[in-house]
């Protein structure tokens, strides 16, 4: 019997623990990954806590999946995959391909989204089953390491700014310079647009430089919104902290017409009124992940781009160690659990 890890809980809120399972078949319409890296997402601890409706015990999370294809299952080759295809799986881990929003090509926002760790056995373990809807193709330029966190973290940045109102030239922020704002600040610049990066401190204003930022603003001197508006105002504004009440500081910040893009999770209310939105015509919306075709186009923008994800790679028998880091805000940026 072929046997692989995964690091598991058995309970909300518990430790991992390294285990051996059977090596699972795909079944049609699916594909069997061998798992090279996974990055560690603080979404993953909305699982592991059990948080989320519908999550079980042993549970095995993992979103940010980047590896090889080793077995196909029935039809999975009609889609073009082969075997050896290198590829990663992120957030959008497949969807139902029948409700309204699938219908209507919105993927994304599938009220049955199967994401890994939560619909099936994510990337913290070395085999992963998937549907064939889910896999998005790593370029030859990126190692499995930054691809993982590019099917995440990555999209969720590159996508929140591409669908946004802003154009290249005008003034766009980035909320936060962690997980997800170090790549907000890279994907901004390549995108041509003069960019913010917005944290606490005046010590990251050399690192937000060193991303690339044209400005910073440090949000415990001063307020933000009015550091902003001295800049002209900002057309987008990235939101990736998770904190509300930071969140909220931006919106007076935004230009007439600017726009409040949301992608850090907080259970908080926003503390917006409606007139901070009427007279200048504010938008204000949260952005999912993205596709799989969304994911491919990530990575071929930052292959292009040189744009990679700070991280730490560790062993996966280090998991649990490697998700406290996560858990504490210690990590740079991205725990990466590896595969020998």
């Amino acid at each position: 019997m072929s046997t692989y890890r995964v690091a598991q809980v058995t309970a909300s809120g518990g430790t991992f623990e390294l285990t051996e399972r059977e090596v699972p078949r795909p079944g049609a319409g699916q594909v069997r990954i061998a798992v090279e890296a996974c990055g560690i997402c603080h979404s993953d601890a909305l699982f592991v806590s059990g948080a989320l409706p519908g999550v079980s015990f042993p549970l095995v999370p993992g979103h940010e999946i980047a590896g090889r294809i080793e077995e196909l299952g029935e039809g999975a080759a009609d889609r073009g995959w082969q075997l050896g295809d290198r590829v990663a799986v992120g957030w959008f881990g497949g969807s139902c391909g029948h409700c309204r929003a699938c219908r209507e090509g919105d993927f994304v926002v599938c009220p049955n989204l199967k994401v890994p760790g939560w619909a099936y056995d994510g990337g913290f373990g070395a085999q992963v089953i998937a549907p064939v809807d889910a896999p998005a193709r790593i370029p030859e330029a990126l190692s499995a390491a930054d691809a993982g966190p590019m099917a995440c973290a990555g999209v969720t940045t590159y996508n929140g700014l591409r669908r946004s109102s802003a154009r290249p030239g005008d003034l766009v922020a980035v909320l936060g310079l962690g997980g997800l704002g170090h790549l907000g600040v890279q994907y901004a610049v390549a995108m041509g647009f003069e960019t913010v990066g917005i944290a606490r401190g005046a010590e990251k204003a050399d690192f937000a430089k060193r991303l690339g930022a044209h400005h910073y603003i440090d949000s415990t001197s001063g307020t933000v919104a009015e550091a902003l508006q001295s800049l002209g105002g900002a057309r987008a504004v990235l939101a990736t902290a998770g904190n509300s009440e930071a969140i909220t500081a931006t919106v007076d910040g935004l230009a007439h017409r600017g726009e409040l893009v949301v992608i850090g999770a907080d259970t908080a209310p926003l503390g917006i009124n409606p007139a901070q939105l009427l007279m200048s015509g504010r938008v204000v919306r949260g952005h999912p992940s993205g596709t799989a075709q969304d994911v491919e186009d990530t990575m071929a923008f930052s292959a292009l781009h040189g744009i990679r994800p700070m991280t730490e790679p560790v062993p996966v028998e280090l998991a649990d160690d490697a998700y406290r880091k996560m858990l504490s805000g210690k990590a740079r940026f991205r725990m990466v659990l590896t595969y020998a």
